[in-house]
């Protein structure tokens, strides 16, 4: 299914379809292709809509989690949302957090996969190797349980991005902040149903991340994908599209 990147305001997002507002945020690394099959079946009943986060378009010295849950702000108002419902994978759950805790009353729902903002094992302060096409294609496997999920594309597109000078400093400093923001001691503030769809076998977040978001948020719901990694909607999409149209079919979104 081919998709419109649209660009209005210095703002590029994918929208499809109508009804109530889906808003999915990628990850540090990731993009369109990680939600495709998400769009495609969800944007038959609802509005399903896509920012691109601009991991490396930010000065270095303003580079991090919050000044993305800002340009999230931004992007909702420059669309006149209301009373949307947030998917985040990765980095995208993080910033979709942050975003909820100032914003609570414009959001009926949060689903998180793969969620940073407790722990990650991300890359560290640096990353090795960056010209070894095999250590990179390694780091990119190491995501999915499945090693064939991570495509040549795909292995290509990580590839080109971390030899990229002025891309890979602010991914750097992207995953940096990431692991300095814990939010552990204001999840108990988010009133708002979540719904945590997490890989069984995810090396990024492992599963007791998982666990402890959801003893911590006051009212969500775990639901385990068996054989799958860090990123189960590009994993095992039709289980992870099951399990989100059973948790908004539920909270009647």
């Amino acid at each position: 299914m081919n998709f419109v990147l649209k660009q209005e305001r210095g703002f590029k997002y994918i929208e499809e379809g109508k009804g109530e507002v889906l808003l999915l945020l990628h990850g540090l690394m990731g993009g369109l292709s990680n939600w495709e099959e998400v769009i495609a079946f969800f944007s038959q009943k609802y509005r399903v809509i896509l920012p691109i986060l601009p991991v490396y378009d930010l000065p270095v010295i303003t580079t991090g989690v919050k000044t993305l849950s800002k340009f999230l702000n931004k992007f909702i108002k420059f669309k006149k949302l209301e009373n949307v419902t947030i998917l985040g994978n990765s980095l995208g759950g993080h910033v979709g957090l942050i975003y909820v805790l100032a914003h609570q009353d414009n959001v009926k729902a949060l689903v998180l996969a793969g969620s940073s903002g407790l722990y990650e094992n991300a890359f560290g302060g640096s990353f090795p190797r960056r010209e070894n096409y095999e250590f990179v294609k390694e780091r990119v496997q190491y995501t999915f349980y499945d090693p064939a999920t991570a495509t040549p594309e795909l292995i290509d597109e990580v590839y080109k991005l971390v030899n990229d000078r002025h891309s890979v400093i602010r991914l750097l400093a992207m995953a940096k902040s990431a692991i300095r923001h814990n939010m552990k001691k204001d999840l108990h503030k988010i009133h708002i149903p979540v719904a945590l769809i997490w890989g069984k076998n995810d090396k990024i977040t492992p599963p007791e991340v998982a666990d402890e978001f959801h003893e911590t948020l006051p009212d969500s719901e775990l639901n385990w994908i068996d054989c799958c990694g860090h990123a189960p909607m590009m994993e095992h999409p039709a289980e992870f599209n099951r399990i989100l149209k059973e948790f908004l079919d539920k909270r009647n979104i």
